[in-house]
């Protein structure tokens, strides 16, 4: 794993396609800041090579024989949360899009990603931020909208006991800003984020950043 005297970010590849798969390894290779430590053809040796190496990043695809990305993706996140997933695939629909976030992926790309586009989200996710393709960013927002509420019906109360400010704050999160960009738009310090984010952790029962994305997704407590 990285270290400050190594900040050298460490990345499995797992694609079903020799010639993606190779591409996507000679990709990462050039770039000074990433290492490829294994190259996988299936979520089963994905898995495999997780407990080996212990990797900052997983690229993941969706769409692989045997154990596909989606199940090697919750099996990662449940057992090694220290490795992050960005799904890199060719499909965009809801259902992959809510499956792979559900089963713990923090970023979702899809394969016209450029190569500047794809470190970045590595970087991203391995600082526990949530990076989303915008394309793939919109149509989760359409899958998870709420439905219009009934002129007579009143606003429903945040989930868990959250706050109206936690609320906010969350939805910035979720929207992958930093606590510096959080405290800026919402002109308060950034003491003051960092202390309602301990309270959104403690409330919503999460660990770390990537689980209070989950929820905010899941919640549809995110920015239209």
């Amino acid at each position: 794993m990285t270290t400050p005297d190594n900040p050298t970010l460490r990345v499995v590849v797992a694609d079903d396609q020799a010639a993606v798969r190779e591409g996507l390894v000679t990709l990462l290779d050039l770039l000074p800041d990433i290492a490829v430590v294994g190259a996988a053809a299936d979520g089963d040796h994905a898995l495999t090579l997780v407990e080996q190496h212990a990797p900052d990043v997983v690229l993941m695809d969706l769409r692989m024989p045997g154990v596909d990305g989606i199940e090697a993706t919750r099996r990662i996140h449940d057992h090694h949360p220290a490795t992050k997933i960005v799904v890199l695939t060719t499909y965009s629909d809801d259902t992959s899009i809510l499956d792979a976030l559900r089963a713990g992926a923090l970023g979702y790309l899809t394969k016209d990603a450029g190569r500047d586009r794809i470190a970045q989200a590595i970087h991203t996710v391995a600082a526990g931020q949530a990076v989303l393709d915008p394309t793939v960013h919109a149509r989760l927002l359409a899958a998870t909208a709420h439905p219009p509420a009934h002129p007579d019906t009143p606003p429903s109360a945040p989930p868990d006991g959250l706050t109206t400010r936690e609320t906010e704050v969350l939805t910035q999160l979720a929207a992958g800003h930093s606590n510096t960009e959080i405290a800026r738009q919402l002109f308060v310090s950034e003491t003051t984020i960092k202390t309602h984010i301990n309270h959104i952790y403690a409330k919503i029962g999460a660990a770390d950043r990537a689980q209070a994305v989950r929820y905010a997704y899941q919640h549809h407590l995110t920015q239209p």
